[in-house]
């Protein structure tokens, strides 16, 4: 009588206790899923946060002298290929164009997408050099129209990812510059290979090198007094304050942006020696008329130095003559004995 008494209440018992195993099994398969989808994607994080290596910019220039029907290797054609094999890298390399993402991993990653922009800066500036000064063999000349489209494309918002997105844009624009290569390799189009214009591009690269070696000298922290701030009058006539200064700009030290900055001139310095490559071809007959192959060299071994991979996962900024490396000062450095050089090419390309 006993045992029929009890036995619903065991039933029930084994009903509670029974439930906890399937809810611990429920949890643990939840948390084995969250982190193995960590464990992806810190591994594409790693495999996507890779520098691309180094190309050739000759084979790169008969691979696309091949891609666009065959023609003859004409002065520009390698630096033109090198634009393209610099844009084609930045869309094709692993994990595509990060700085648009709105997704994991890509959109928790910030230093692909900081070495991504610089090398955008740099296609920019390149392009532009095309579009005004390579193609041009006057200043009334008429620019290339595929040359302008490129240019145009190129100036999209690295940040747009819709309608149109960033890449797409500048896909277009690395279609435009294949126009331009055809033309020019079968005779259609011109590239004036002089020396004022290599002197205008090389001024606009010492600007933008000496930006980043300020910035990138900044995170030494021995930095310069930010300028004080003096009352501009209003529109009304009224003295109002200042505005606060750019953090990048001198004198000004954001630790939190020590990296992007870091990275940013990397990919513009992976960009640039590329750029360089396809100079001295282009350009051979100039620099050796001026006796400017040294400078190039130095250029080339100073911009190797700049992009040489790191051993550290981070950005070290160690202060002063202290244990920890300033990966920010090494960079400076490399970034300031290049811009020095591209300064004397300058030079040399403006004497008579």
């Amino acid at each position: 009588m006993n045992d029929l008494s009890t036995r619903p209440f065991e039933a029930a018992a084994d009903a509670v206790y029974a439930r906890p195993p399937r809810r611990r099994a429920w949890l643990r398969w939840t948390v084995a899923g969250v982190a193995a989808a960590l464990m992806l994607y810190l591994a594409l994080m790693l495999y996507w946060g890779r520098q691309p290596p180094v190309f050739d910019v000759s084979e790169q220039a008969q691979a696309a002298l091949a891609e666009t029907g065959g023609g003859e290797l004409l002065p520009g054609v390698v630096t033109t290929a090198a634009v393209l094999g610099i844009g084609d890298t930045l869309l094709g390399k692993p994990g595509g164009f990060l700085h648009n993402d709105r997704l994991p991993p890509g959109a928790i990653m910030d230093n692909m997408p900081s070495w991504e922009c610089g090398v955008v800066m740099a296609l920019r500036d390149a392009v532009q050099a095309l579009r005004d000064d390579f193609t041009r063999a006057q200043t009334q000349s008429i620019e290339n129209l595929d040359l302008k489209r490129a240019d145009m494309q190129l100036a999209m918002d690295p940040k747009s990812w819709v309608l149109p997105a960033a890449e797409d844009a500048y896909r277009e624009s690395m279609d435009a510059l294949r126009a331009y290569l055809a033309n020019l390799s079968a005779g259609r189009a011109r590239f004036y290979p002089r020396a004022d214009n290599l002197a205008d591009y090389l001024g606009l690269v010492e600007k933008r090198l000496g930006n980043f070696g300020v910035r990138l000298g900044a995170a030494a922290g021995a930095t310069l007094d930010p300028e004080p701030v003096v009352p501009q009058p209003a529109a009304g006539g009224l003295a109002t304050a200042g505005m606060p200064l750019d953090p990048g700009a001198a004198g000004v030290y954001d630790p939190a942006r020590v990296d992007d900055v870091f990275f940013c001139a990397r990919g513009y310095s992976w960009a640039f020696l590329h750029l360089m490559h396809g100079i001295a071809v282009d350009f051979a007959p100039v620099l050796a008329d001026k006796n400017a192959g040294v400078q190039v060299q130095r250029i080339i071994h100073d911009l190797k130095g700049a992009i040489k991979p790191m051993r550290s996962p981070v950005v070290l900024n160690g202060g002063g003559f202290g244990l920890l490396a300033n990966h920010s000062m090494v960079a400076a450095s490399y970034v300031a004995r290049v811009n020095a050089a591209v300064i004397d090419l300058r030079l040399l390309m403006e004497q008579g």
